[in-house]
C-alpha cells in the first residue's frame, strides 16, 4: 500500500552521509520535530536526478526554507558513500542526502519501483513530500518518466 497525505512516515533504517562517514539513522527520530522537503530519485548521478532533480531543490533552498522548511533531504535506492559524492559533485550544504541502500525506505512507503528493464534493479519512484513531525503533509509521485510535481518549484508552490 502507498503512503498517504496523513499518514507517518515508516520507521525504517536510512543512512545520512556527512563528512565523517556514514551515519545511521532512524527514520522515525530523523524527521521528528521539524518540516522537511523531502524529494526522491530513482538514482544518483542519473540523467534528470543530477541535471534538474538535485539542481533545482539546490537553486530553491532558501525559498523553501523562507518558507518554514526547515531542512531539504534527498534520498535515493543507492550507498550513502555515492549519495555523499553525488551531493558533493551537484548539491550543497542545504541538503541532506539519506541513502536507502537496501530499499526498505522506498518499499515501506510502497514508492518502490523496478527499473531491472534499465539494469538498476528495484530503486525509488521519483517524488516528492512536504513532511511535518513525520506526517506526510504533501505527496507528489511522478509518473513513469516524468519530471513536474516533485520539483522544487511545485513545492513552493504547495507552501
Amino acid at each position: 500500500m502507498t503512503i498517504s497525505v496523513g499518514d507517518t512516515l515508516p520507521d525504517v533504517k536510512l543512512v545520512k552521509a556527512t563528512a565523517d562517514g556514514p551515519e545511521q539513522v532512524q527514520s522515525s527520530d530523523y524527521f521528528k520535530g521539524k518540516t522537511v522537503a523531502l524529494f526522491a530519485v530513482p538514482g544518483a548521478f542519473t540523467p534528470t536526478c543530477s541535471a534538474k532533480h538535485l539542481p533545482g531543490y539546490v537553486e530553491k533552498a532558501e525559498e523553501l526554507k523562507a518558507k518554514g522548511v526547515d531542512e531539504i533531504v534527498a534520498t535515493a535506492v543507492n550507498d550513502a558513500f555515492v549519495m555523499g559524492a553525488w551531493n558533493k559533485s551537484a548539491g550543497s550544504e542545504d541538503i541532506t542526502v539519506l541513502a536507502d541502500g537496501n530499499g526498505e525506505f522506498a518499499k515501506a512507503t510502497g514508492l518502490d519501483a523496478d527499473f531491472s528493464g534499465f539494469g538498476m534493479g528495484h530503486r525509488s519512484q521519483r517524488y516528492s513530500m512536504l513532511v511535518e513531525d513525520g506526517v506526510v503533509k504533501q505527496l507528489n509521485v511522478e509518473a513513469p518518466g516524468d519530471f513536474s510535481v516533485s520539483s522544487a518549484e511545485h513545492m513552493l508552490g504547495q507552501l
